[in-house]
């Protein structure tokens, strides 16, 4: 039987060969989807570390309506965040489809412009998977757009289900699944935890 010493050094070995093979340098897209709870929460971290390193972010919300929420607070007057609030809130919420449309067409705007701009390291397009499944936009001058971006931007979107197109030109895509939910066993929605 091997001792600890022996399986860890054969673990490091192992590793060691995988990062000394991964030698490609370039942004990547993540997608953060799943019906559980942290999909954004996952994204805006990932923005801190990218912030912690002295790189520029942008974040574009293409539902949430709120100015409100912890990590808006805390982030709007970084220096090296732009955060964009473009959404009027959940489609249940506004009943105003013609307004929904109008609201995506103008965050999909901006974020084209934001993927020209090789100034940011990372770009988060938080809700923006919901854009498609209520064909509130077009699925392929986005990913023609992504594929078009800076070679060093990284881009994270975040939503419940993503299009096979997005899945499709990805390079990391985790899923975040709900198995218990305080909302569902009664308990409010809080500061600090759902915004």
């Amino acid at each position: 039987m091997k001792t600890h010493q022996e399986r860890m050094a054969h673990k490091k070995a192992v590793v060691d060969q995988k990062i000394a093979k991964a030698t490609e340098e370039r942004g990547v897209l993540i997608l953060l989807k799943g019906n559980g709870k942290g999909k954004s929460s996952s994204a805006f971290g990932t923005m801190a570390r990218m912030v912690g390193h002295g790189k520029k972010v942008a974040v574009i919300q293409f539902i949430k309506g709120r100015k409100e929420t912890g990590e808006f607070k805390l982030f709007r007057d970084h220096p090296l965040i732009d955060w964009h609030i473009m959404g009027h809130g959940f489609t249940w919420e506004t009943q105003d489809k013609e307004q929904d449309i109008a609201a995506a067409k103008q965050a999909w705007a901006l974020a084209e412009e934001l993927l020209q701009d090789d100034s940011y390291g990372m770009l988060v397009f938080d809700e923006m998977s919901y854009m498609f499944k209520y064909k509130y936009l077009e699925l392929e001058p986005v990913i023609e757009a992504l594929q078009k971006r800076s070679k060093m931007q990284s881009v994270m979107i975040t939503g419940r289900v993503m299009p096979e197109g997005l899945e499709e030109i990805a390079d990391t895509i985790s899923s975040i699944r709900d198995e218990r939910h305080a909302f569902r066993l009664g308990v409010k929605a809080q500061e600090g935890i759902e915004f």
